[in-house]
Formats: structure tokens, sequence, C-alpha cells
């Protein structure tokens, strides 16, 4: 396969590939194609793993994660646990390109960033999301607010209970996970992007893979970029985009070196272990990607494509 203008995505990245790459054929930077494809996929409504719309953390809050890593420098900029700002892949890229003096901001310090460089904040949470949050919490239904009074041992026992609710909580049915966006560019510059609203139900404050480099998304130019969705803290512990780079420094095939990667991670000991997948693209533009279930896909689309194309991951 031959090198040139190439944009691949993780399930659910067809609301943003075919804008990624008719930016691409125009001869726009790797860096310009993945951030409008994720943003598109960031104001997609009915995609409830990113963006607006997000399904919110246990406290009733959407908390959004994403990064950007440039393949021929490695240059990392990311956010992670953003409120209220809608695009979190373009506060990445301001990260990286005006902050270069940090990788990764979080939090209020993410936010404050956001304000100074002129990024409108907006309401994230969606009724439809509102309504999933309220449908997983119906269990406890019967609570009734009361007054506000000094806390008894009732308060523990409740509390623990909502906890055990918490940890009940599952994804709602349907398509879910992080949005993977990889690029390669006609001068042969390549960028891997990674956004996320990450677990629904989370605890506030978690940030998970997506926002962290060699984990969520990993970019060399000497032999290509990786990027993970699903179980963040397994991909966390085995810094699971950075593996499949490796082995495609030492000749995997693509396919191969992404499943070596969930070869590894299917070790530990995890009583929270899910689905975990990744995907990678290589500097002469071939690509490959696995996934722990079978069924699981990947997006592709070239400058002779005429609409996305799917391909089947490999299974572990």
């Amino acid at each position: 396969m031959t090198a040139g203008p190439i944009i691949i995505g993780s399930e659910r990245s067809e609301a943003g590939l075919p804008a990624g790459i008719a930016l691409l054929r125009q001869g726009a930077s790797a860096l310009d194609a993945v951030e409008a494809a994720l943003r598109l996929c960031e104001d997609n409504l009915d995609d409830h793993y990113v963006g607006t719309g997000g399904l919110p953390n246990a406290r009733g809050e959407v908390e959004l994660d994403a990064s950007l890593m440039v393949g021929s420098t490695r240059a990392f900029g990311a956010v992670g646990a953003v409120r209220n700002y809608p695009h979190p892949i373009s506060i990445a890229r301001a990260v990286l390109e005006k902050l270069p003096q940090h990788c990764l901001l979080v939090g209020e310090g993410a936010e404050l960033f956001a304000q100074e460089q002129g990024f409108e904040p907006a309401m994230l949470l969606t009724d439809e999301a509102w309504h999933l949050f309220r449908e997983a919490l119906q269990p406890s239904s019967d609570a009734v607010e009361g007054e506000k009074t000094l806390a008894a041992p009732g308060d523990d026992v409740y509390r623990l209970a909502a906890i055990e609710l918490v940890n009940r909580f599952r994804p709602h049915e349907g398509p879910w996970g992080t949005i993977n966006v990889l690029a390669l560019d006609e001068s042969g510059e390549m960028v891997v992007g990674v956004s996320t609203s990450g677990y629904p139900w989370k605890y506030p404050g978690r940030v998970g893979d997506s926002a962290l480099p060699g984990t969520g998304n990993y970019c060399d130019l000497r032999y290509g970029g990786a990027a993970c969705t699903g179980r963040g803290e397994m991909s966390m512990r085995v810094t699971g985009a950075r593996l499949v780079v490796d082995g495609l420094a030492r000749g995997e095939d693509p396919n191969e070196a992404c499943r070596t990667m969930l070869a590894d991670a299917s070790t530990l000991r995890d009583d929270f272990k899910a689905e975990l997948r990744t995907l990678c693209l290589t500097p002469d533009g071939r690509h490959g990607a696995a996934a722990t279930q079978s069924g699981a896909t990947y997006n592709v689309m070239t400058s002779s494509s005429t609409a996305v194309e799917v391909f089947e991951r490999v299974v572990l």
C-alpha cells in the first residue's frame, strides 16, 4: 500500500471522517483533518460517549477528555475532566500549539485555559442524556428529598447503597465508547486524535486513557500511530497505544501489532475487565485494528473513497 492521504477511525467516527478526508484532498494538514473530524463527532447528539450529549458522571455532570499527538515531533496536547466546553479536541490542540511547556490540563485549569483562548461554553448535558441518567437511577426512585439536617447513621447506609448502585450502572444499549481518528496527509505527516466523555456514571474527576500519551493515543512518524477505546484503565496499565507502535517498530503488521497489545492486556487481573479495542496506521498507509469481541469494525477513507469503508477488526 502506498502512502497518501488517508484517515481512519473507530466505530462511530463516520460522523466526521468525510469532512476529514475532504480537507486532506484539498492539501490540508493531518492536524486540521483530525480536529475537524472529531469536532463533528463531538457535535453528534446521537452519540452519548463524546462531546455534547455525553453521559454524565455519578454527580450528573458531563466531563470530557481529548488528546492530539503529532507523529513527526511527538508533540502532545490534551485535556481531561473538562466541563461546559463542547469541543475538547480543539482545546487539546490549543494546549499543543499555544501552551507547549505543558502537555495536559485538567478540570478547572483546562476550563480556565479554554476561556482565555476564547472558546465558547455550552450546556453539555442534553435532555436525552439526562433521561438516560435518571433511568439508570430508577432503583432508588422511592427516595424523597427531605430538609437539610445533620448527618445520622442512616445517612452512611444510604451513601454505601448509592455507591453500590453506581457500581451496578451499565452503559446504555447501542454503540458506545471513545472515538479515535488517525490521519496521514499528503506531506507524510501523521496525527492521532482521541475524544470521549469517558465511562458513564464515572467517579467525578476520573480521567481515562484518552487524555494520556502512550495509553489512549501515541504517534511516532518513524513507525506509525495507534489509539485505544474501551476499558481505559487496562490500556493505562499496559501503555496500550505505545505497545502497538512498538509492535510496528519491530516489524509486526498492523493487525498483529494490535492483537499483541490486547493479548498483553488480557493477562492483567481486573475485576472490572471489559472490552478493549485498538487500531493503528503506518507511514506507508497500512492500517489494522483488533478487539476482544467479534463483530467489531473500524472505518477508513482514502483519496479515492466515495464513502466510508468499513473493515472488520481481528479478534484476540
